[in-house]
């Protein structure tokens, strides 16, 4: 068994580039489970492991990874068929345990200084191949991993087997005779190593971005690395339809993109039958020149492109076809091989399960905020000689908040309800709505704060919350002569703060317990009277746990913010708050935040 030696000298850009690969995969694991609000997917990073595997284990040239003390940690398919054995049977040996016993000392000794000077080797020996004893040639160099301690690349040339006499087993020495057939070939793997690695990054790492900008850059990366032109088809309402088309620089090059994108593919064409059946199609020679269809006048696309070499993959997340991938190569590129076609069909799995996560983001977003909109009142219905004005910002990704308020009539007044969901709830829409929607039926035949959340309490419990709970203010209003006089039940949300017209910045007791958790719960009550000018000002805990970059509280400045703006309007008091908390978090919203804003007019009969 023989095989193509590979040049020493990149072999450390090889192995540079299977790190890279395997580093994006660690990194973008370690990021979803740190942050999975973000919508990284899982499955796209392990597929990006089966492109490493992939590219990896198909490489031509019998290839071992080895640690520092020797032991094998990978071996290709070509490395396993050279001793007879499946891929995974050599990981965890000794390298040297595949070395005829007379040549492991030496071999050792070789690797091991390897290892200590970082200059490559090359050495005769014999090796116990499936065949028996066989001459091969090893050549080793260490790379340098940054995630890792080093490693060493042994690739072997297996030359024949041992004659009756032993074979030189004298150290050669590295030249640079015989080797360019070599190069090129160790250089155009390692170009499919970086290209698989820099598709990864990118589309792994803008699963948000929009679908098409996605494909574009992705398809840029293709055209300067693997194609003359890439074409790319995705199915829209039943039709597979051109989304893109790029290829060389020049206004020509970009006219003709222009001329092609405009007409998408016709049924029998290449990508219409590799979408439809989700298999690759590889057109060596193109020959026929319908492979594309017809272009503009009846040209067919496929001259208009001065294609000569064609290949197709589906864009498949292994359960079903987005669209199509096409690669196009001119007379100057060469033709597409069954390599290229391994690359192909794992970067369109890579763009594939881009897609489908993007798609499950935006939809997903799209749900929560329709969620989100039927939680809170779309308008705040007029309270009687009170403005009131009220700000929610939700969380940063796609899951739906757990923030609610609401204003409504009370019997002899208006009521209000401010409150939060605490926990990990299975379905925070049922439980927000729950909460919400007890308080507002209850407040409408009952004036009483502590009245209505116990109400509430007795609903949630029946909900059969599993670690959630609610927390709530829920106040009563009504005007006494000059005077607007505030019933205020609170729940375990954080205390609600009063203005002065005079600028008095004065805090309200909170306390009592939340909704959900204790069937004898019993809220806090509190009467407060205020007058013309006065400000109410009530709030969620994401308010007032927000952070700034030094770890501080705004629950802290809360109090000297409400003082700069009394005086003001509801609408300017609430616009103001939300600057302040903004620039104070540094615009990162952890935590859904609501705050609302009452501030007290003339009474309506004056």
């Amino acid at each position: 068994m023989s095989a193509a030696l590979p040049g020493a000298k990149l072999r450390p850009i090889l192995d540079a580039a299977l790190a890279e690969v395997e580093a994006a995969a660690d990194a973008l694991s370690r990021q979803h489970a740190a942050d999975p609000g973000r919508g990284v997917s899982p499955a796209a990073a392990q597929a990006e492991r089966r492109l490493l595997h992939a590219v990896f284990l198909q490489l031509p040239v019998p290839v071992f990874l080895l640690g520092q003390d020797s032991t094998i940690r990978r071996a290709n398919t070509a490395a396993a068929q050279l001793l007879g054995s499946a891929p995974g049977y050599a990981t965890g040996k000794q390298f040297t345990a595949l070395i005829d016993v007379a040549d492991r000392a030496r071999v050792q000794t070789q690797l091991a200084n390897a290892f200590r000077t970082g200059q490559p080797r090359r050495l005769a020996c014999s090796l116990l191949s499936a065949d028996g004893l066989v001459e091969a040639e090893l050549t080793a160099c260490v790379a340098g991993l940054r995630a890792d301690t080093d490693q060493l690349i042994v690739a072997v040339t297996a030359t024949g087997a041992v004659p009756d006499g032993r074979a030189d087993t004298a150290e050669v020495p590295l030249t640079r005779h015989g080797e360019h057939a070599d190069l090129e070939l160790v250089k155009q793997l390692t170009r499919r190593l970086d290209l698989a690695a820099e598709t990864a990054r990118l589309l792994l790492g803008h699963v948000t971005v929009s679908e098409s900008a996605a494909m574009q850059r992705c398809a840029r990366i293709l055209v300067g690395e693997l194609a003359g032109w890439v074409i790319v088809d995705i199915e829209r309402g039943g039709r597979l339809r051109r989304q893109f088309v790029t290829g060389p620089d020049g206004h020509e090059a970009e006219e003709l993109a222009r001329t092609v994108a405009e007409i998408s593919p016709a049924p029998g064409t290449v990508p219409s039958l590799v979408h439809a059946s989700v298999s690759s199609q590889l057109i060596t020679h193109a020959e026929d020149t319908s492979a594309l269809g017809p272009g503009p006048d009846g040209i067919p696309l496929v001259m208009l492109l001065g294609a000569t070499s064609v290949l197709s993959v589906s864009l498949s997340d292994g359960e079903r076809s987005f669209g199509a991938l096409t690669l196009v190569r001119q007379a100057s590129h060469g033709y597409f091989g069954m390599a290229d076609v391994a690359v192909a069909e794992s970067v369109a799995e890579q763009l594939a399960l881009a897609i489908r996560a993007g798609r499950q983001f935006r939809r997903h977003s799209a749900v929560a905020e329709a969620f989100r909109a039927s939680l809170l009142p779309r308008e705040l219905p007029p309270i009687p000689g009170v403005e009131v004005a009220a700000v929610h910002m939700a969380a940063e990704g796609p899951d739906v908040g757990g923030d609610f308020y609401d204003v409504y009539q009370t019997p002899g007044g208006t009521g209000l309800a401010i409150g939060d969901l605490c926990g990990s709830p299975r379905d925070t829409v049922a439980v927000i709505s729950a909460a919400r929607h007890a308080i507002r039926v209850l407040a409408r035949s009952d004036p009483d704060p502590a009245s209505v959340l116990r109400g509430a309490n007795d609903v949630l419990l029946g909900e059969n919350l599993t670690g959630e709970f609610v927390t709530a203010h829920v106040a009563r209003l009504a005007w006494d002569g000059g005077v607007l006089r505030v019933v205020l039940g609170s729940a375990g949300q954080p205390a609600p703060t009063v203005i002065t017209a005079d600028g008095q910045v004065r805090q309200l007791r909170g306390g009592g317990q939340p909704l959900g958790i204790f069937p004898d719960a019993e809220p806090s009550v509190q009467q407060v009277e205020l007058s013309p000018g006065d400000v109410l000002f009530l709030l969620t805990d994401g308010v007032a746990d927000a952070r700034n970059p030094e770890l501080g509280y705004f629950a802290d400045r809360l109090a000297d913010e409400l003082a700069a703006l009394a005086g003001q309007s509801a609408a300017d008091i609430a616009a103001g708050l939300r600057r302040g908390v903004l620039r104070f978090s540094d615009d990162e919203v952890r935590d859904d935040m609501t705050m609302l804003v009452l501030r007290v007019g003339e009474p309506p009969d004056s």
